[in-house]
């Protein structure tokens, strides 16, 4: 029997519906991943399942006594107490009953009255009636393991860690249905790592939103996808998904193409002469009539992001130099003696838990801080651009289009000027939403928008702290693309595995310690790297010990799936521009081009100049991954 029943469910919030009549149920033991473009309704649906909100129409049906634990994207208001009350509290009739106990056994640390372990002893028989010595254990458990401080004031924590918080109280309730909205944005990888086996060993049922697809293909065995008021749900994990779905708009496409060469048949039809018409058939007026309506009625599926980065000339060859880096906050080390050379071109990951200094040490590679000891040397003809995980960049009080803008209604993209509501499209946003003020975005919707923002100006050197979190499955793997095509250099923080795999070359990993490894390639080339090395320590590996100490550069790793599709594809983009080169060569050996040229002469000496760099570039990553394939 199912837990929950949508039937006909229809919501609209006065636009056009965003569940049209739609249809779910959720079975005991689903592990249900609901995926949609950012807009599409999926933090909606989770509230309607949570019972936060009511269909217009339609239909929700829970099993008696059902119980359901919800993490939502937002921090609800008006949640005070310590870490500990709050978490607890996710115990239901024995929340109240483990707070009091946690604080009296606190104050018995500094106070040890006789009244205070009379009501000890009182606490502790009452916990053991509803099973609270195990519940306790559970708490301080999850605590422990999200490295929550439990007597923290939940209203003095960041953002992120409040949500760190709810995701501990969710995970402690033992509910029916867990319902997890990107559960896992502010969360290091080995903290995502133990939260999949966490839900894997002990939650039967989970419904959950989420961008992280190395997350979804451990977790689901269903995948419900909203597009376009309807949705769609797969029995199958989140692989075969992309597989069926793939299909299924092919043949979205077909059916679409047929109908429409049927309509456009029809109406030349209908507007024949005046012999024609005499004869018209009424039924055949009334079937044009309904493909009329079924057209105007249709929900084109939205467009996809047309993101372009500006390149600005390029980098100096060296980027950034570290000497012997050294820095801390306090007694707290978050660099030590830190060596390495950033070139031209570079794709670096920085990985490692939270509070390890990932940010710290981006700043200290850009100049932005001072080392303590050591010496940070900077190259030459740096053009910076800096993607803030926290968005502080953009100004919640202003609309989208002023954040952009800044007051001018066109801006000069790749040489060209555009209208800001244009370029705006370009990122998904529609003219009105242009015109809304930043506060009432979705988190995916200002990500992009900050990707806008921040895309306006040229770059020869990216740098992303977290820049995936609340993306939809489209823009990231449009953002996949776009950085794994860009020729400057990138310094990418991020929790996403698959991310890292395919965009960077290598990866710096902070210990928390001070201590910062560097490794050849994405994570799980250094999870491989780092397996082998702990099991290569022993007396007998003095070889694997003398391998392990020499430069990380030196040395060959596999190539990932989407390095194999850069060098397939190198030869055909090296063929294509040399080919360009060589009809601009001929135009300009050709004695009556200058007849009529004009400036087109310098505009192609500048492409030719462009193309050189080009070609250069293409050439240098053939041979990398060409000696990454077979290695010496």
């Amino acid at each position: 029997m199912a837990l929950i029943s949508l039937r006909s469910i229809t919501l609209a919030f006065g636009g056009p519906p965003l569940f049209d009549g739609i249809n779910l149920q959720i079975e005991p033991g689903d592990r249900l991943c609901l995926m949609g473009r950012n807009g599409s309704g999926k933090s909606t649906l989770l509230r309607l399942i949570g019972g936060e909100l009511l269909p217009e129409r339609g239909e929700i049906q829970r099993q008696q006594g059902l119980k359901v634990a919800q993490l939502t994207q937002e921090v609800p208001l008006g949640l005070i107490g310590s870490v500990f009350d709050v978490v607890a509290s996710g115990m239901g009739a024995a929340a109240a009953l483990l707070a009091e106990y946690h604080h009296v056994s606190h104050e018995l640390a500094h106070d040890s009255s006789g009244k205070l372990l009379v009501r000890l002893e009182s606490l502790q028989k009452e916990l053991e009636e509803h099973d609270g010595w195990n519940l306790h254990q559970e708490v301080e458990r999850v605590l422990n393991r999200l490295g929550l401080d439990a007597e923290a004031e939940f209203t003095e924590l960041s953002g992120g860690t409040k949500r760190r918080v709810l995701l501990a109280r969710a995970l402690v309730s033992s509910p029916d249905i867990l319902i997890l909205d990107e559960p896992t944005n502010h969360l290091d990888i080995d903290t995502i790592l133990w939260l999949e086996e966490f839900l894997a060993k002990n939650v039967r049922t989970v419904l959950f939103v989420t961008h992280d697809r190395a997350f979804a293909r451990r977790l689901a065995n269903r995948v419900a996808e909203l597009d376009r008021g309807r949705i769609y749900a797969f029995p199958c994990g989140y692989d075969e998904f992309t597989e069926r779905r793939e299909a299924l708009l092919e043949a979205e496409i077909t059916r679409q193409a047929l109908f429409d060469k049927k309509l456009a048949q029809e109406e030349v039809w209908v507007r024949q002469g005046i012999k024609a018409r005499r004869t018209r058939n009424e039924g055949r007026v009334r079937a044009l009539k309904k493909l009329r309506e079924e057209y105007r009625q249709r929900r084109e599926q939205q467009g996809t992001a047309r993101i372009q980065l500006q390149h600005a000339d390029r980098s100096g060859a060296l980027v950034a130099e570290a000497s012997g880096l050294t820095f801390s906050y306090g007694n707290r080390p978050i660099v030590k003696d830190l060596t390495t050379t950033i070139m031209r071109g570079d794709r670096i990951g920085i990985i490692g838990p939270n509070g390890s200094g990932k940010t710290t040490l981006l700043r200290l590679l850009l100049g932005e801080l001072e080392p303590h000891q050591g010496e940070i040397r900077l190259g030459t003809r740096r053009e910076v651009l800096y993607f803030d995980q926290l968005r502080e960049q953009l100004d919640l009080d202003k609309s989208v289009q002023e954040n952009v803008g800044e007051g001018n209604d066109t801006l000069i993209i790749n040489g060209r000027s555009r209208h800001i509501i244009g370029y705006l499209q370009d990122f998904l946003f529609s003219p009105e939403r242009a015109r809304s003020p930043v506060s009432i975005l979705s988190g995916g919707e200002r990500n992009r928008l900050l990707l806008a923002k921040l895309f306006t100006k040229p770059s020869n050197i990216l740098v992303m702290d977290e820049p995936t979190n609340d993306l939809d499955a489209e823009t990231l793997d449009l953002l996949e693309d776009l950085l794994m095509e860009y020729p400057g250099t990138l310094l990418l923080v991020s929790h996403d595995r698959e991310f890292l795999n395919n965009v960077v070359s290598s990866t710096l990993v902070l210990s928390g310690n001070g201590t910062v490894r560097e490794f050849e390639g994405g994570y799980d080339d250094w999870l491989s790297r780092s397996a082998l090395e702990t099991a290569a320590v022993s007396p007998v590996t003095l070889k694997a010990g003398a391998e392990k100490g020499r430069p990380q550069k030196e040395r060959a790793r596999k190539l990932s799936f989407k390095d194999e599709r850069e060098l397939e594809a190198l030869p055909d983009r090296i063929a294509a521009l040399e080919a360009e080169q060589a009809e601009l060569h001929t135009r300009l050996s050709d004695p009556e081009f200058y007849k009529s040229a004009g400036t087109e002469v310098a505009s192609i000496n500048g492409r030719l100049a462009a193309l050189e760099q080009e070609l250069e570039g293409a050439y240098l990553r053939w041979d990398e991954l060409e000696s990454m394939k077979n290695p010496a």
